[in-house]
């Protein structure tokens, strides 16, 4: 078994006392922590990295700790605690970056219909916040499904350590790309190299389709993989020496 090394024993401590400690004491802190969408009136840059330690539910973090312990510890042991540090962090506010850029070029095809109906940003800005409205431009001009659509991207809250995580896992298959990996739902080990680009095209399919399974943010880990990889390989190419 895998010894647990520094970082990641305080990671995995820190999402705990994230997770716990709000139901314990029976308070909302989302609003706060968790990711909004820019225009928002709760969006703070800080949650690009508060975000990273919440979670939606005992089985979200546990996946994500899982992953976490799993992948990231043969890394921290190759790397060293700091630059382990670095990597996740990096591939986190890379995934939560992505998933805003995403999301704020959906909104923005959508709020082009609004402002071409004739409603300025003000009016706009009412309608998102009451999530409702009767104004005759806005049922002319807009279907129900594209004014769910901009109502949902308003009000997204993203939470989880998941961008992250999938920065290791991409890294993890990069230095250990034979290792064998297996699904709960699919137990026949698959080596690393197979296994991680097949969970990453899922992600792209289901991101860039409406057969999404759940309420998963699949760009932020799009965007955690893409970041992982690029800092890995280029790690991996320029042979950085370990620091501690």
């Amino acid at each position: 078994m895998n010894r647990l090394t520094d970082a990641i024993k305080h990671l995995i401590i820190i999402n705990v006392i994230v997770f716990v400690a709000p139901q314990l004491l029976q308070l909302d802190f989302s609003n706060i922590l968790a990711l909004h969408f820019p225009k928002n009136e709760h969006f703070g840059i800080w949650q690009y990295i508060t975000h990273m330690f919440m979670h939606g539910g005992f089985g979200h973090i546990l996946f994500n700790m899982y992953g976490l312990w799993a992948f990231g510890t043969p890394l921290e042991q190759m790397w060293g605690k700091k630059k382990f540090l670095f990597f996740y962090f990096s591939a986190g506010l890379g995934a939560g970056a992505i998933y805003t850029l995403v999301n704020y070029y959906q909104f923005n095809g959508i709020y082009e219909l609004f402002v071409n109906a004739g409603l300025n940003p003000s009016e706009i800005l009412t309608i998102l916040e009451s999530g409702s409205t009767n104004d005759q431009r806005i049922v002319q001009n807009i279907t129900q499904d594209q004014f769910n659509k901009i109502i949902g991207l308003f009000n997204a809250k993203a939470v989880g350590a998941s961008g992250a995580v999938y920065g290791v896992l991409v890294a993890f298959g990069m230095y250990f790309k034979d290792a064998k990996l297996a699904l709960i739902f699919f137990p026949v080990p698959i080596a690393a190299k197979y296994f991680i680009p097949g969970i990453l095209a899922f992600d792209l399919f289901f991101g860039m389709t409406d057969y999404s399974v759940g309420n998963i943010a699949h760009f932020a880990h799009i965007g955690g993989a893409l970041i992982g990889f690029l800092i890995a390989w280029y790690w991996k190419k320029n042979q950085f020496k370990r620091f501690n």
